[in-house]
Formats: structure tokens, C-alpha cells, sequence
């Protein structure tokens, strides 16, 4: 749908975020800053990982939120015995014995990957390919994804038993690794009404993938003054211990820090920030409202902070 203008476009996405937040809010109680999160990557075209306990309704989330975008979802559960082929498709001989390419889930628009480290590296990896350059190699031959594409990943920090830590590589590839805490006792209390009757809540559709891809485009438009620039790439900076620009905290506490995705992420999710609060250009206060979930994958504690019991989020509190 073309716009007279880009701020035209950018109250209509203004618009369809308050649509998309009431939607979700129908159905998901009391977590308003992970829906902002999941849906500023989605407006950025990047992809998330939850980590919580169970119970915290992470695949209700994701499965609402793909309710009320007119796209198409498939979840995919990680088990230890799950094959590459089971998320990408293989090839099989059909009546005529040629060979044809059967696809497999990773061909929609949202992949609901959940409790992704559940499986062996060599199947987390299978989703490498399809995450950075929205395609997939089976047999020398190269397959397109439909756009959008988001895989939008749910983890367990709790059991550790038969998981498989994500390789540095695909944690990378994750804009935002977004925590969920234990709901308020209000909101807890709203839930168990909600939960325990016998009313169903309906999400309605209100946005579609072409309206989608059109304020993707848009928050690349977004101007950003030096300044605020310079200040997320000063903050990733800050991370890398023993470099000219490292803070004292991470020559310290830090094994490794972020890399340059970590600096494009900030910038691209300020600006959708910035944009979803009704305005045309990010400041400084947007870096810092989407910094944690973007630099709390991307950093290595070393053994002295594990020790001294100082968290990734301080660290980068303490640095922003």
C-alpha cells in the first residue's frame, strides 16, 4: 500500500502497532515490553530469541502475534533426534523416478522455533543459511524464501539436561534475545481469570505482509544524526576488552564483545523506536531503550565476573 509521504507511512505504522498491541493484549496479559520488542524486530526484519521459564506463555506469544499478522506460520518443535532435512525439506523421487524437492517448514513467513536448544548444533545450524540470507541450499540448489521471514526462537534457561548451547555464530544472527520474567501478581491474577473460563478470545488480522516489507523499508529511511550514530557504535566499542575504545568493566569482567551487527541493530531498532513512540528521527534515549536485548547475547562474561556474580545487564548498564 503506497503512502503520499513518509510521514504518512510513519503514523500508519504508528497506527498498526496500537492495532497490533490490543490485538495481542486479547489474548497475552502483562507483556508489553516483549511485544514492543518482538514486534520492533519484526518492523526491522530481524529475529528473536525468548528465553524464560515455562509457563510464561513465550509459544502463546509468538503463535498470537502471527494470528494477527495475515502471514504464513509454521512451528517447528526442536527434539535431540530432529534432522536438518525435518526443517529445511529433501529430495525425493517421484512416480517418474526425477527427483523433487519436497519443502520443508522453514518455507513460511514465521518460524516459531521452540525450545531451539533442544537439538544438536549441525540442526540449529540448518537455520543459519535461511536467517541471514532468506534462502536455503539443498542439493547445490539454492531456494528462495518468501518475504517477510522471521524466526522467532522460544529457549528454556532452566533444564539444562539434553540441550545444546546456540553456537556464538547463530546467537549472532538474533537481533534481540528478549528475557521474560515472572508476570506481576496483577497481571498473574488477570491471566488465571482469563485462562480458566470458558471464553475464547478471537485475534483478528490487522496488518499484511506487503504493508509489512513497505515500513521495513520505511525504517531504513529513518534520518540519525551523528551523534546518536556515534554513541551506538561507542557503546559496542565499549564491550570489546583490551581494544582503544574498551571500557575498564570490560577489560575486567568481559572475555569477548560485540561485533558490528550489534552497532547495525542499534541504529536499525532506534530507529523503529523511535518511530512506534511518534517520532521521525532517534536519539540517544532510543539506543538505550533497545540496547540490553540486543548486546546481552553478543557479550562473553569471563571467570572473574561468573565469581564475583556480576551479570551481563550490569555490565552494559554500567557502560550505557
Amino acid at each position: 500500500m503506497p503512502y503520499s509521504s513518509d510521514v504518512a507511512a510513519a503514523e500508519a505504522l504508528t497506527n498498526s502497532y496500537q492495532k497490533l498491541k490490543n490485538e495481542i493484549s486479547k489474548v497475552v496479559i502483562g507483556q508489553d515490553e516483549t511485544v514492543r520488542l518482538l514486534l520492533t524486530a519484526i518492523f526491522c526484519q530481524g529475529h528473536c530469541l525468548l528465553v524464560g521459564v515455562p509457563g510464561l506463555a513465550k509459544t502463546l506469544l509468538i503463535q498470537t502475534i502471527a494470528g494477527a499478522l495475515d502471514l504464513d506460520f509454521n512451528r517447528i518443535q526442536f527434539t535431540p533426534d530432529l534432522m536438518p532435512s525435518d526443517i529445511l525439506g529433501s529430495e525425493t523421487l517421484d512416480q517418474e523416478r526425477n527427483f523433487k524437492f519436497i519443502k520443508g517448514p522453514v518455507f513460511a513467513n514465521i518460524i516459531l522455533a521452540d525450545e531451539i536448544n533442544r537439538t544438536p548444533p549441525k540442526t540449529q545450524s540448518a537455520l543459519l543459511e535461511a536467517m541471514q540470507e532468506y534462502a536455503v541450499t539443498i542439493a547445490g540448489q539454492k531456494y528462495g524464501l518468501g518475504r517477510p521471514f522471521f524466526v522467532l526462537a522460544t529457549q528454556n534457561p532452566i533444564e539444562q539436561e539434553g540441550t545444546y548451547p546456540l553456537p556464538e555464530a547463530q546467537l549472532d544472527r538474533f537481533m534481540f534475545n528478549i528475557y521474560l520474567d515472572y508476570p506481576s501478581y496483577q497481571s498473574e491474577l488477570d491471566i488465571v481469570r482469563n485462562t480458566t473460563s470458558d471464553q475464547r478470545y478471537e485475534v483478528q488480522r490487522v496488518i499484511t505482509g506487503e504493508e509489512i516489507r513497505e515500513f521495513q523499508h520505511l525504517v531504513r529511511r529513518v534520518p540519525v544524526v551523528d551523534n546518536v550514530v556515534e554513541y551506538a557504535v561507542k557503546l559496542v566499542h565499549k564491550t570489546r576488552p583490551n581494544t582503544e575504545l574498551a571500557a575498564a568493566d570490560a577489560n575486567q569482567y568481559l572475555e569477548w564483545g560485540a561485533g558490528p551487527r550489534a552497532s547495525q541493530a542499534l541504529i536499525l531498532a532506534a530507529k523503529c523506536n523511535a518511530l512506534l513512540t511518534g517520532k521521525y528521527s532517534p536519539d540517544i534515549e532510543d539506543v538505550r531503550a533497545v540496547a540490553l536485548p540486543i548486546l546481552r547475547h553478543r557479550v562473553v562474561r569471563n571467570f572473574k565476573a561468573e565469581a564475583e556474580g556480576i551479570s551481563v545487564e550490569q555490565l552494559i548498564r554500567r557502560m550505557m
